[in-house]
């Protein structure tokens, strides 16, 4: 068997995990139950076993501590600076993902390493562990930046939506008031949102139209050159 002659770090995975709960922007955090930081609060991750790639480990890290699975995650970046972790010298891959929150909030315990899990606002966030806030500090930059070119937003809204839920949404991850008529225009020129039939239901107010987001013809058009822009 080989060894290796010179140190080697740790390689570990952490899993920045956004959605969306009526007007509330949120990420998930888990209450670390051990040291280093016991009792603090930061992403879902850990340690890559020998046998697993990093998307793996993230997935199985996870589901570990906080029971949710079979999501689809983008690797965000490598977090890599000398001193960020006191056991030693580690290495951390960062996963991000945009879900539904009502989709996950029933799924969601702890269990493994984690004593809590829970949802916080992305502006409330408590301190957290290790360089989680850098952590999250990139991450939230990479959400703004990609949502303006990419329909990404769509993944935290519900199959239904109305045009105010959806410019709500673009709203809190900008962090910016928008125009309402300027973007109402701008979406609906894209061609990209099918009216339904049918309005909102339960509502003081007076119900608003529903639409729909159409990723076949978003895909169609994107093979063909078009630019989503906002």
């Amino acid at each position: 068997m080989y060894t290796y002659e010179y140190p080697r770090p740790a390689l570990s995975v952490d899993c920045v995990i956004f959605g969306l709960n009526d007007d509330e922007l949120k990420v998930l955090l888990i209450e670390r139950a051990h040291d280093p930081y016991a009792g603090y609060w930061a992403f879902p991750g850990g340690f890559v076993d020998m046998d697993e790639t990093t998307e793996e480990a993230a997935k199985r890290e996870l589901q570990e501590e906080t029971g949710i699975q079979n999501m689809y995650m983008e690797q965000l970046y490598t977090f890599s600076d000398v001193n960020r972790d006191p056991r030693g010298r580690v290495v951390s891959v960062a996963y991000y993902a945009l879900v539904k929150l009502s989709d996950f909030t029933n799924q969601v315990h702890a269990s493994s390493d984690a004593k809590r899990a829970e949802w916080f606002q992305v502006n409330h966030l408590p301190p957290l562990a290790f360089d989680h806030a850098k952590i999250f500090e990139v991450a939230f930059n990479r959400l703004k930046g990609k949502v303006r070119y990419q329909p990404i937003g769509f993944e935290l809204l519900p199959e239904k939506f109305t045009l105010s839920q959806l410019q709500k949404l673009y709203e809190l991850i900008l962090d910016k008031e928008l125009d309402k008529r300027n973007f109402r225009k701008k979406i609906l020129s894209m061609g990209l949102l099918v009216e339904l039939p049918e309005r909102q239901k339960g509502v003081s107010h007076r119900a608003a139209k529903l639409y729909k987001f159409d990723k076949i013809k978003y895909k169609e058009l994107e093979a063909k050159g078009f630019s989503f822009e906002l």
